[in-house]
């Protein structure tokens, strides 16, 4: 089948129709040919979906070597997206990102900085008009979402990346070229921690209904979630509290915090996860701390170890805790006697010894016993250099190299590993995973988390 073909009928079969702006020479009407890859010195037409919040600072990576074609933000205040209206004049400006997708046909690329629940629609429209995308961590709000997203890079072959930071820190790419030479021996055994959440969690009740202030597009915001009235506790920032709009502290933080032994000792999928909560979880928000424990199986070691022969890496458990730490006797020689770990870090221990890290971004690691590895050197490099996390983004859309942290290879499936969290803590028991078919082969109740339900007009494309 060729592409063109292949494209219309992906296009017809989507579920783009669900509103009337769709119909009538709106998206589902129209083929859209893939956006093309420009040579390494010209300049990308980029729009950005969500121009506050984290958006200032994606729109400040890009400003310096791209165009700005295009902004569009639910919130019109001036101290939210008023500031980068002003400071991108000839942008122009939208509410509804359908309608901006659907108008500017000049857009080459797509940043999406919104709230967890809007990642996916935002960025799966965005993919199947050829459209590049970056979008925030965690890339989506739902396990199915991740593998759609996933799907959908694939298939409309543009360039695409997560937002965590730490994938183009060449300390963190050192971090896994050290723990993949074998240094720390078989690695059975990973803790990773954060003091998030930093916002209100473990509400049992939506909060009352308040006046919408203006310059803020409520019914937009909400997008893909139930309706329900406005109130200042949803936003800005304090979604991530909320199962409807963010993913608590673990979609906040993990991609962050759990990249570097995920990378390292190539995880994939797990096959069993286990929340414990730190009070009744309920169906509005996650709870105030809870303590995540995942299975992975047995499974091969990564390709370009300069390794003659095929290496099996043994089963890993690996626990996640919010507002806490491990056992305090895990960090023997990695920090000093009475003090204690980093806010955010992880430990990776094997036979041999155990890797400390005390950054949120991988990139601050040591060796431990200090005695053991005060002579160690690292192996020579096996991935490739950094040039910045923007512009390894960049460059790929450009005709370059894919970046690491893309939909495809890396992004989609450490999303879907990390969300599987939030469906054994909302189920409330330990889950068991069949990744292929996207399914909690223990427990039925418990699928529900991992594809939710959309607001009518609001359906994923698929």
């Amino acid at each position: 089948m060729s592409r063109k073909t292949d494209r219309r009928d992906f296009l017809k079969a989507g579920a783009l129709t669900g509103a009337g702006f769709w119909v009538g020479g709106g998206l589902a009407a129209q083929e859209r040919q893939p956006a093309a890859r420009p040579g390494a010195n010209e300049r990308l037409n980029v729009a950005i979906i969500g121009a506050a919040g984290r958006g200032r600072a994606n729109l400040s990576a890009v400003a310096r070597t791209e165009n700005i074609v295009a902004l569009c933000d639910v919130d019109d205040r001036p101290n939210r997206a008023g500031q980068a209206y002003e400071r991108y004049p000839r942008a122009v400006r939208y509410s509804d990102f359908r309608r901006m997708l659907d108008r500017e046909r000049n857009i080459d690329a797509v940043i999406v900085s919104t709230p967890d629940h809007q990642h996916a629609i935002a960025a799966i429209t965005a993919m199947r008009l050829g459209k590049h995308c970056y979008c925030e961590k965690p890339l989506t709000h739902d396990v199915w979402e991740a593998r759609q997203m996933r799907e959908v890079a694939l298939r409309y072959g543009v360039a695409t990346q997560m937002g965590n930071q730490g994938t183009s820190s060449n300390g963190l790419r050192q971090g896994v070229e050290v723990i993949r030479s074998g240094a720390l021996g078989p690695v059975r055994e990973v803790h990773v921690w954060t003091n998030r959440p930093i916002w209100p969690q473990g509400m049992a009740r939506a909060a009352a209904e308040e006046q919408v202030p203006d310059g803020i597009h409520w019914d937009l915001w909400l997008g893909t979630a139930p309706e329900r009235p406005y109130n200042v506790a949803y936003m800005p920032f304090r979604w991530r509290g909320w199962w409807d709009f963010g993913t608590g502290a673990i979609g906040d933080m993990a991609c962050h915090t759990m990249n570097l032994p995920y990378m390292a000792l190539n995880l994939g999928a797990p096959t069993a996860v286990a929340a414990t909560a730190r009070q009744q979880v309920n169906d509005q928000a996650p709870p105030e701390g809870c303590t995540i424990v995942y299975d992975f199986p047995a499974r091969t070691a990564p390709s370009g170890r300069g390794r003659a022969h095929t290496e099996q890496l043994p089963a890993v458990r690996l626990t996640w805790y919010e507002r806490g730490f491990p056992n305090r006797d895990l960090f023997r020689g990695a920090v000093r006697e009475g003090a204690d770990p980093s806010d955010s870090g992880c430990l990776i221990i094997g036979q041999n010894g155990t890797l400390y890290c005390s950054s949120e971004n991988g990139d601050r690691w040591r060796l431990v016993p200090e005695e053991r590895f005060r002579d160690y050197r690292p192996p020579e490099p096996t991935l490739p250099r950094s040039p910045g996390h923007h512009a390894e983004w960049l460059r790929a859309c450009k005709s370059g190299p894919a970046a690491l942290s893309n939909f495809v290879d890396y992004a989609g499936p450490f999303t879907e590993a990390v969300l599987l969290g939030n469906v054994s803590l909302r189920a409330g028991a330990r889950i068991e995973w069949d990744s292929r078919n996207l399914r909690v082969t223990n427990n039925q109740d418990a699928n529900r988390f991992v594809r939710r339900q959309y607001r009518r007009g609001w359906e994923i494309p698929t």
